[in-house]
């Protein structure tokens, strides 16, 4: 459930939906982390491309609440690290 919603949320791509994301890993345990990042990389590896979540994100990184910045950060790391990887193979 939680890697399908991630995805889902992902692939609308808003900054509401962002946030939801960056609120769940922000108290996710690690284990729910990794069914959350999994969802993220499954919407952002689709061949039709996805939303733009590293500007998503950054404009979180201002967001009133610290819980938001921190997760938006973390799904960033995740996006960048994801760009990274399929840039260079064609994917």
């Amino acid at each position: 459930m939680t890697r399908q919603t991630a995805e889902a949320l992902t692939r609308v791509g808003t900054a509401a939906a962002m946030r939801l994301i960056a609120l769940a890993v922000a108290e996710a345990d690690d284990d729910h982390a990794d069914w959350l990042q999994t969802g993220v990389h499954d919407a952002l590896v689709d061949p039709d491309g996805g939303p733009d979540v590293a500007a998503v994100c950054g404009k979180l990184a201002r967001h009133p609440e610290e819980a938001v910045r921190r997760g938006a950060a973390r799904v960033s790391v995740w996006a960048a690290d994801i760009s990274a990887r399929t840039d260079g193979d064609g994917l």
